[in-house]
């Protein structure tokens, strides 16, 4: 039977763009097993909705990829300061109320950052008695409280009554981390409600018959290391000038590290980087995934970075991982957690100790002196990259919400889960191997 999903995505974009594109897959996917779609978005750096129409009233509408999008004026960036960020999700959050109380649909999903999304949801939740699938992206306040971002009580203490108010009103949940599936469990929900679907391996995005390709800056022959993703807070790069700066101390001449992206902190490491005479790193703007996936033919080590914060370590599933991934790339990570769990496991790239670029520079030089060390990495890459592989995880993302439409309309209650086969998708096709996931079990 045809369900009518109502999908709740400020930052929702095309492969055109060069941001994540985890909404657009899911929404392609229910749309494949028979669904109907309409995703409620907003503006976002990077981000390319495929909606071309001007806007009127600050809105415009239009079919994508058989998507119906709808597309607020509310344009966000990382750079932007927190109160306009604020600002920015409670405008949306207003206007998607307004959707979700008139347009016509079955299920509600919304998948979160920001937090907010969960008001539009709630809204058609307990307004019109609407099932709801609440996607847990990012845990708030429990981030931004650990980065010291938001430090006032009172405003983590908002945050944290959203939280659980967004939690408690869902029929189901998804996590895309272990430690995000701990999270929504703290705040009583049931684990039978939660499902962990990490982010996965776009495999047709990256197969591409087009030329690898380098910025000019990078010397042929080079062990180029890219950093793919946000130049914000959360993503601690300084710690990857602090290692450029061993290798250039040491005069490893033969090592470069490509940065490609934007975000609110990328004038001040360019400053940085150009003060310090660090011509071995090079900042990129960014680039579409098609594009991306041609610079992945000529990378060979994949930095997946965070600031070290221990909240990160099981409660992130990161985008540029699976990315590098995908490509067959060895990745480099920077923090414990089960992203350095599973590279060790499967042997395809190398863990350091937080907040030690000698160690960081050390094993970027022993990828460079010995590059038959990254040609036995390619070879174990596509056996984990195929426990991730995102046609699987769309259709158990679409078990989920399939099955959440048997949920009785007491969310936390123990009716809230398939009665055929509580916690688990209706129709499982597949199991991700949770080897290294370390907290939880699909």
């Amino acid at each position: 039977m045809t369900v009518r999903v109502l999908y709740f995505h400020q930052y929702f974009s095309t492969p055109a763009g060069s941001v994540g594109i985890r909404s657009y897959e899911m929404a392609r996917c229910l749309i494949g097993r028979g669904h109907e779609v309409t995703i409620v978005c907003g503006g976002y750096r990077g981000a390319v909705t495929g909606v071309t129409t001007p806007f009127a009233r600050g809105m415009r509408r239009g079919i994508v990829d058989g998507i119906d999008v709808i597309e607020f004026d509310y344009p966000y960036a990382n750079s932007l300061s927190f109160v306009q960020r604020t600002l920015g999700f409670m405008k949306y959050a207003w206007r998607g109320i307004g959707v979700a109380l008139y347009e016509s649909y079955d299920v509600l999903l919304a998948t979160s950052t920001p937090l907010t999304v969960g008001i539009p949801a709630m809204a058609g939740r307990w307004l019109r008695g609407k099932h709801m699938v609440f996607e847990v992206r990012d845990l708030w306040p429990e981030l931004p409280k650990a980065m010291g971002v938001i430090k006032n009580p009172l405003v983590l203490s908002m945050i944290g009554a959203l939280e659980w108010m967004s939690y408690h009103s869902a029929h189901r949940l998804i996590g895309l981390a272990p430690g995000m599936v701990d999270g929504i469990a703290r705040r009583r929900i049931a684990r039978a409600r939660i499902t962990m679907i990490p982010n996965g391996c776009d495999r047709e995005l990256f197969a591409t018959d087009e030329s690898a390709w380098r910025p000019d800056a990078i010397p042929p022959g080079a062990l180029l290391a890219v950093f793919a993703g946000t130049h914000g807070p959360a993503n601690g790069l300084s710690a990857v000038l602090d290692a450029a700066a061993v290798l250039k101390q040491r005069g490893r001449e033969d090592i470069y590290i490509l940065l490609i992206g934007d975000g609110k902190l990328k004038p001040e490491l360019q400053a940085r980087a150009e003060n310090e005479g660090l011509t071995n790193v090079v900042f990129h703007a960014p680039v579409s995934k098609s594009r991306l996936g041609q610079l992945m033919k000529a990378t060979d080590v994949g930095l997946q970075i965070l600031r070290n914060v221990p909240a990160f370590y099981y409660g992130t599933s990161p985008n540029k991982f699976f990315d590098y991934i995908t490509a067959g790339v060895p990745v480099l990570c920077n923090y414990p957690g089960w992203v350095s769990d599973m590279l060790s496991d499967y042997q395809c790239g190398f863990s350091v100790a937080p907040d030690d670029p000698e160690m960081f520079a050390d094993t970027l030089e022993k990828a460079a002196n010995d590059r038959a060390v990254l040609k036995r990495m390619r070879t174990s890459i596509p056996q984990l990259a195929s426990k991730f592989d995102r046609t699987v995880l769309a259709n158990q993302f679409v078990d989920w919400l399939e099955a959440s439409r048997h949920a009785d309309g007491t969310p936390n209650g123990a009716g809230a889960a398939s009665p055929a086969n509580p916690g688990e998708p209706a129709a499982p096709r597949a199991q991700v191997d949770t080897r290294g996931f370390g907290l939880c079990q699909l």
